[in-house]
């Protein structure tokens, strides 16, 4: 592995080995895996395949170092590009909405719900988790904004500054377009990771940065893809055809005049002479001069697009007729299409963004793309949380804790949905009503269990043990309150007696 010599941070403290070392690969509990020699035997009855001729297509037939540097050098630009275009499309008003709609999804909270909630089994990690994504990273102010940038450029990095007696003590974010994440660089180690800022000519390591990022299009790999690439083509062509109807609108809605101007006898050679004379002095206009008083007739050009001028001989005289603007001012069928599209790329019902058509819905079909909606923010809430317990990670590690304790919490962010909710409360309710049915004389706990619960066998013994606890705890209950009960109403008898 290749000494980090730019690192802000001394490379050859023990802690920041250790650290790269940690983040070197997955942080898993290795104790339920399969051992490596089982993996390795499972692998090698494959690799007959890959030494014969039939499997000669799976192999590189030579390598060329310049074929990587061009494909990383129309990466770059392609990427680049692609930030470009997500920078512009924020000034579109429906788009810039669609970006706040998803931050705001993805950060709800109530009274009782906070922002973000650390689930774990040990009060001491949960009160440091809890101190430093309250305190530190401040998530209920900053969490908004980065959410927000994720889902514009589908990628966000944010800078870890720690301290190794305190943890973590500070985020900063870092530019998107200037941040490269490079995989591969260590041959003997394929997890291996590091970024690069490329203006400040750094290179952090993996467990530096938190790379918020959305998975799901490998095409832009090792980098996420924005909530809106799928509306960078209909963005485009709406925008083309919204100049184009303002341009038309613009130049063929208003009136304009026909003049039809007798040149009587004039000669044809001195007619455009005499037709330039005409419109000089129609389009003359009166400005007094400040200093001397005087009225100055100067000349007032007007656009050729609004009137016309034309010599007429003979019988017809001079006229002016009107001429009626464009008749197709009011027609926007295109444009709806291509809004439509562009609404249906975002993945935001449009009764969200928009107060004319389609906003009025009934509430079942609401409800459903609600359901849809929230199915999709919290699919990029798992690609937060997974970075947010990274940082949890970092900051234990550096606090001492080892082993289980680094994975023992976990984090969580709120339903977006309420309807979603009330909705799986209902699908367990009708279960339950009928599981109730179901086992009156008819079926066993454990088919009910299996097919409608869709226990295993384990759930259902470990059920069956906590209601027997339950219930051997109402029991220990009842007795205390039936023992309170006896003893006051002695205590009553023997205080109630005449003296």
């Amino acid at each position: 592995m290749a000494e980090n010599t730019r690192n802000p941070k001394n490379a050859k403290d023990p802690l920041f080995k250790r650290l790269t070392r940690l983040f070197s690969g997955p942080i898993v509990n290795y104790r339920s895996q399969t051992t490596r020699a089982l993996r390795r035997r499972k692998l090698d009855k494959y690799a007959s395949k890959f030494r014969d001729t039939a499997g000669q297509k799976f192999q590189r037939v030579g390598y060329n170092p310049f074929d990587n540097l061009s494909a990383n050098i129309m990466a770059a630009q392609n990427r680049a590009q692609r930030y470009i275009d997500f920078d512009q499309m924020e000034y579109s008003p429906e788009i810039n909405s669609s970006l706040d709609i998803y931050a705001d999804e993805m950060t709800t909270s109530t009274i009782f719900r906070p922002i973000l909630a650390v689930d774990c089994g040990n009060e001491e990690i949960k009160g440091l988790l809890s101190t430093l994504y309250t305190d530190v990273l401040n998530a209920d102010f900053n969490l908004f904004g980065w959410c927000r940038t994720m889902c514009k450029y589908g990628d966000f990095f944010l800078y870890l500054d720690i301290d190794p007696e305190v943890g973590i003590t500070n985020v900063i974010g870092l530019p998107t377009a200037e941040i490269e994440r490079l995989e591969g660089e260590d041959k003997t180690n394929p997890n291996y990771v590091q970024y690069q800022w490329n203006s400040g000519g750094i290179a952090f390591e993996n467990w530096q940065i938190a790379h918020f990022r959305i998975l799901g299009n490998d095409k832009y790999a090792p980098y996420g893809s924005s909530v809106l690439e799928g509306a960078r083509r209909i963005w485009r062509q709406l925008t083309l055809l919204e100049d184009a109807m303002m341009a038309y609108r613009i130049v063929r809605s208003p009136e304009r005049r026909v003049f039809y101007v007798d040149v009587g006898n004039i000669p044809p050679q001195d007619v455009e002479q005499y037709m330039q004379k005409v419109i000089t002095q129609m389009k003359r206009n009166q400005i007094v001069d400040p200093d001397t008083g005087r009225v100055d007739l100067r000349y007032n050009p007007m656009s050729i697009d609004e009137d016309y001028f034309v010599p007429v001989r003979g019988t017809a005289q001079t006229k002016i007729d009107t001429l009626s603007g464009g008749t197709y001012t009011g027609d926007i069928e295109d444009v709806k299409y291509l809004r439509d599209k562009l609404f249906s790329a975002l993945k935001v019902p449009a009764s969200y963004l928009s107060r004319a058509e389609g906003a009025d819905e009934d509430k079942a079909t609401l409800a459903q793309k609600d359901i849809r909606f929230a199915r999709t923010i919290q699919r990029l809430q798992r690609s937060v949380v997974s970075e947010l317990e990274k940082i949890g990670i970092v900051h234990l590690y550096t606090l001492g804790f080892r082993g289980d304790d680094l994975v023992s919490f976990s984090l969580k962010l709120n339903n977006p949905s309420q309807i979603a909710e009330l909705q799986e409360l209902e699908h367990w309710k009708t279960k339950m009503d009928t599981a109730g049915s179901a086992t009156e004389g008819f079926f066993s706990r454990r088919w009910v269990s299996e097919n409608i619960f869709g226990m295993s066998n384990e759930e259902f013994l470990r059920n069956q043990r906590e209601m027997f606890y339950d219930k051997k705890f109402d029991a220990q209950l009842e007795a205390v309150g039936e023992a309170e009960a006896a003893a006051s109403g002695i205590g009553g008898d023997m205080g109630g007696g005449d003296m």
